[in-house]
């Protein structure tokens, strides 16, 4: 899991974030994996791509999830270099013949529609091009509810940790059926 502050469990005591959540779905489901959380809160596309290569080398993953972006989206930066950098997340993941599933982030409308269309199209994009399964957002049915976010409005609180693995578990559990 290689991820920002989202999969970091910003705020929250680690074990009721959405990643060791998963972690327990995947045991009680009998899937055996171990789940590696590389999530640093305020992490960019820039920052997890010089961090991967040695993570790569280090664990040797069968399947990576990626869920970066928001932040570089957060600071307004270029649309194309957030894609280029996530790009080369999927092509060295795949070097390593591991699987990716990537988990795309929408922007407040403050950003302007242009801007935010187009990031949350960049998700998009990747996935089609790159033929991997893309969670369009993870914060989907969660953001716009305030009793599920805390006081800053950007992290879920502990209540929301499950809904975002439910958000994620679709995409997925496809990906992990080749294990079990």
């Amino acid at each position: 899991m290689l991820g920002d502050s989202l999969s970091a469990s910003f705020g929250l005591d680690q074990s009721n974030g959405w990643v060791s959540l998963l972690e327990q779905k995947l045991t009680q489901n009998s899937y055996r994996y171990s789940v590696i959380n590389a999530s640093i809160s305020g992490e960019t596309s820039q920052g997890g791509l010089q961090r991967l290569p040695g993570l790569l080398k280090k664990y040797q993953p069968s399947l990576v999830i990626l869920e970066l972006g928001g932040n570089d989206g957060l600071r307004g930066l270029n649309i194309d270099m957030i894609t280029a950098n996530l790009q080369t997340m999927i092509s060295k993941t795949r070097e390593y013949h591991a699987d990716v599933l990537l988990i795309g982030m929408r922007l407040p409308p403050n950003y302007g529609q242009f801007y935010t269309d187009g990031f949350h199209q960049m998700y998009v994009d990747l996935g089609t091009r790159n033929k991997i399964p893309v969670v369009p957002f993870l914060l989907k049915d969660i953001a716009t509810r305030e009793n599920l976010m805390q006081v800053d409005g950007i992290h879920p609180k502990a209540e929301a940790q499950s809904l975002m693995l439910d958000n994620v578990w679709g995409k997925l559990k496809p990906l992990l059926t080749q294990t079990k």
